[in-house]
């Protein structure tokens, strides 16, 4: 479960009943609509939140608030409450974006914001964006969200932006452009007339003109020091002795206004306001928590100094939460000091949110109370609700405020530290804190046996992902078995996840049948827990090994069922089943059905933007980066594939198709064979070396890249013998392609054939098709030669095959003519275009049909070749013939040479 919102940052101020109204300003800020940004900047107490409240309660758009805090500093705390802030307008906007957000590593800034922005430019009305106290905000990637929403700001949204101090954002340039309105100390000011207005209307005080004028010039037009003065005169009876009495700058008159206004108070007020503003938010109960005064009532002061102008606001429409103003609040705390019982305090606090379930509050009031044995104690209660929602970064953040020497005498703390550096990717850091906790157990831990008891066991399961992820099997397969001997039979969880690290090493070292059945395994207990998430995502591990045993079939049963079951369990369920709807949506492409592959590819696009798996970005990109380069569009899917390389997450599964190979495929396809070929000597890679499993894909990358080379059919050879042996036929059938498009480029057409062969038998029971056409015309040649020499054969075998190299023929696009590359001309120099002398160019097809017959082939052969009526083929010759202005296939050879067409 995600960390719950404060829904009182998302509280639209109401304008106060007894305000001075601003219509000058008003102008201004409806004025600013037709900019990017409206940025009103000002020192505390100057009321641009009071203005901005004014504004909106007649501007008639909808408006979406949010008022910032410190904890916003986090961007993805900030990202979560500013899409909640626009949930306020239009609930269906950011479902997706939520759930990313809430991912243990979510992904780019850019992607979730241009997901967002998408979202926005689908609703038609205008609507208002408002950041309150924006000056809270201390982060650069949080500018940075800023600056790109601003830059790519739809026209339907305008942003508001209110702070203390200018934001670190490209103002000058928006100003430039014309895209910025901004509202200064000097704008928002009081004017003499709005003083009076306030201080004889509002405050019901009754100032003379002269009295009006030297007090706004003492305060400079400063709103709440205006204000507190008006408070202050209350009860004074020589009013001009008393604003004569004012001298210096804003700080010493705010300091003699607030010794005032203090005074002016019960002392039971008094004692409230400073005990009360080590609080960021007050509610009644909690003030008579911190206070432990019977005869004072929480309620009742809050709501008698929200009457009384007591700068205080409330931050929701009942009434039960409050704030103080900041500046206020600010003084109140320099007053308060550290008294003897400022320590009590905070440990009531701390107490009061512990039993209310805020425990981030507790915390943190703990931490302030100097009782750091207490706030170790509660993060170590924290840690297993925040780590499930994934927030082990924001944990960390916790405990790094204890001190060290704590931390080292506790080892459950330890070991969570050590899981959260481990959640982080911080592995050496969790190796330190993992020993920390060893040395803990050995006798100076200060926890309940019952706390210590599954220590070992978390120690032996956090070092075995730790060496998995660090690609060190043997001390993976070490820990994982001491996790297996020291977990209790019943804890199924903790046994699944280390039986799941096992399998890993199965998998990476191409035992894939092992894995699945460990996997299985591992399912079947967690069916039997109940636990039917982990059900869903193991299926889809299961899936992914399946098609590496070419098992296409079986797959999609695989992920047919694990969808099955996620509906039957609910949303939370169905939201990681990203990655089978991509997988189904590559099989079906595979077989040739692009309507069922369509549908799963937009099925798991929309449930991208709501899942929480890790790795999701990541095969999404690297998915569309094979769709692009399959429809050549190969810049395309470079950029896409730097995009994989950017988001990739490290996880239990084993890399088997690293972005650089991939990219290295690219290369070729471009005819770059020298970045190719420096990629292979960066690997280090040789076509005599013996290969893993692991690194299967990169040699056969160097395979394509060596294609002609004699000594890849040994390389390829190896290869398809470890696969054979350990039933691999998906890695077979990709070898076996590789190896026929290499003795076809070497020239030896029979073993071509024969491997082409052996591959197509493997292939044609699951129904592949898009494998072979990705291999382009190449491909496509030796299928329809391999097609005519079955042909004659009358064998059931035979027929078959003639059904399934049709069916295949059918497949592959149209070739396309890609000009030739040609050396530059030197200057002053031309050339003849031999098109030139025909009046009617041959078309594309009738140009392969001519090659052809410059082969050799009769007419019957071109149509088996090309899968075209033989009529078709006919037609097209006499077209060529009509074109080339000669009666016979000679000449049209031979006229064709003369051209340069051949």
């Amino acid at each position: 479960m995600s960390e719950p919102l404060l829904l009182t940052k998302l509280y639209v101020p109401l304008p106060r009943p007894k305000i001075v109204s601003r219509p000058r300003l008003i102008e201004r800020l409806n004025e600013g609509m037709h900019c990017k940004l409206i940025l009103i900047s000002a020192p505390a107490g100057f009321g641009k939140t009071t203005l901005v409240s004014e504004w909106l309660a007649g501007c008639q758009r909808p408006v979406a608030w949010l008022s910032l805090d410190e904890g916003d500093n986090d961007p993805t705390r900030f990202l979560i409450y500013l899409v909640s802030a626009l949930r306020t307008i239009m609930a269906n906007i950011g479902e997706g974006v939520l759930g990313v957000l809430q991912s243990p590593q979510p992904p780019s800034t850019e992607s979730i914001l241009t997901a967002l922005l998408n979202e926005i430019t689908t609703n038609p009305d205008h609507f208002i964006l408002v950041l309150d106290d924006y000056h809270v905000i201390d982060s650069k990637p949080i500018d940075n969200v800023l600056t790109f929403l601003l830059e790519h700001l739809t026209p339907q949204m305008h942003l508001v932006i209110a702070s203390r101090e200018d934001p670190h954002l490209p103002l000058a340039r928006l100003r430039a452009r014309g895209q910025l309105t901004e509202l200064r100390a000097a704008d928002l000011r009081f004017t003499p007339t709005e003083a009076a207005e306030f201080l004889n209307q509002m405050m019901g005080l009754n100032l003379s003109e002269k009295e009006i004028a030297a007090l706004e010039a003492r305060t400079e037009g400063w709103i709440a020091g205006l204000q507190l003065a008006a408070l202050s005169m209350k009860g004074h009876q020589d009013t001009t002795s008393f604003i004569q009495s004012f001298t210096g700058s804003h700080h010493f008159v705010l300091d003699y206004l607030i010794e005032e206004v203090l005074h002016q108070q019960p002392e039971e007020v008094q004692t409230f306001l400073l005990r009360t503003s080590i609080l960021d938010r007050l509610c009644g109960p909690l003030c008579d928590a911190v206070l432990c005064s019977p005869s004072v009532s929480g309620q009742e002061t809050l709501e008698y100094l929200e009457n009384a102008n007591l700068f205080i606001i409330p931050l929701d429409n009942e009434r039960c939460w409050y704030r103080y103003h900041h500046l206020f609040a600010d003084f109140l705390r320099q007053r308060l000091g550290k008294p003897k019982d400022f320590a009590e305090f905070h440990l009531r606090a701390s107490q009061w949110h512990e039993e209310n379930g805020d425990l981030g509050a507790a915390f943190h009031h703990a931490i302030a109370a100097g009782e750091f044995v207490r706030a170790a104690g509660l993060a170590e209660t924290a840690w297993q609700g925040m780590n499930g929602s994934f927030q082990s970064a924001a944990w960390l953040g916790w405990v790094k405020k204890l001190p060290d020497k704590l931390i080292r005498t506790r080892s459950v703390l330890c070991t969570q530290i050590a899981q959260a550096f481990t959640d982080t990717g911080e592995l050496e850091a969790s190796e330190l804190r993992l020993q920390d906790a060893e040395r803990c157990l050995d006798g100076s831990d200060v926890a309940n046996e019952a706390q210590l008891k599954p220590l070992p066991a978390m120690i032996a399961l956090t070092r075995a992902y730790n060496a998995q992820v660090l690609g060190d099997p043997s001390a993976t397969v070490k820990y994982a078995e001491l996790a297996l001997q020291l977990i209790p039979e019943d804890d199924f969880d903790r046994r699944a996840r280390a039986t799941t690290i096992l399998e890993v090493i199965h998998w990476a070292s191409g035992n894939l049948e092992s894995a699945i059945r460990g996997i299985g395994d591992s399912m079947e207990r967690l069916t039997q827990m109940g636990n039917h998430v982990m059900v869903v995502v193991s299926a889809f591990a299961v899936a992914d090994l399946l098609v590496g045993l070419g098992s296409l079939s079986e797959a999609e049963r695989t992920y047919q069922d694990a969808l099955q079951l996620a509906a039957q369990h609910g949303p939370e369920a169905e939201h990681i089943t990203t990655h089978h709807h991509l997988g189904l949506s590559m099989i079906y492409r595979q077989r040739g059905d692009d309507t069922l592959a369509a549908h799963h590819l937009k099925r798991a696009a929309e449930l991208g933007l709501q899942t929480t798996l890790v790795d999701w970005l990541y095969r999404w990109h690297v998915a569309q980066a094979q769709l692009k380069e399959a429809a050549g569009d190969l810049e395309t899917a470079m950029a896409l594939l730097d995009e994989a390389k950017r988001v990739y997450i490290q996880t239990l599964v084993p890399d088997l198709h690293p972005i650089a190979a991939l990219k290295a495929r690219i290369y070729l396809k471009q005819g770059r064979l020298d970045k190719a070929r420096a990629w292979a000597i960066e690997r280090g890679l040789s076509l005599a070396d013996e290969v893993s499993y692991l690194h299967e894909f990169e040699y056969l990358t160097l395979a394509r890249l060596e294609i002609a080379n004699p000594q890849v059919n040994a390389l390829l050879a190896r290869l398809l013998q470890a696969a054979e042996a350990q039933k691999r036929r998906g890695s077979a059938l990709d070898i076996l392609l590789v190896q026929a498009l290499a003795y076809e480029a070497q020239g030896n057409r029979p073993q071509a054939l024969a491997a082409l062969e052996r591959a197509l038998v493997l292939a044609e029971p699951e129904g592949y098709v898009r494998i072979f056409v990705d291999e382009g015309n190449p491909m496509r040649m030796l299928i329809a030669d391999f097609r005519l020499s079955i042909e004659k054969q009358m064998s059931s075998s035979a027929h078959a095959q003639l059904g399934y190299t049709g069916k295949l023929l059918v497949a592959f696009a149209p070739p396309v003519n890609k000009q030739s590359t040609t050396p530059a001309l030197s200057v002053g120099a031309s050339v003849k275009n031999p098109k030139s002398e025909m009046v009617d160019p041959l078309s594309e097809r009738e140009l392969e049909v001519l090659r052809l017959v410059a082969k050799g082939l009769s007419n019957r052969e071109i149509s088996l070749r090309l899968f075209l009526a033989l009529n078709t083929v006919k037609g097209h010759n006499q077209k060529i013939f009509n074109k080339l202005q000669v009666q016979s296939r000679t000449e049209a050879v031979a006229r064709a040479r003369e051209l340069g067409l051949l």
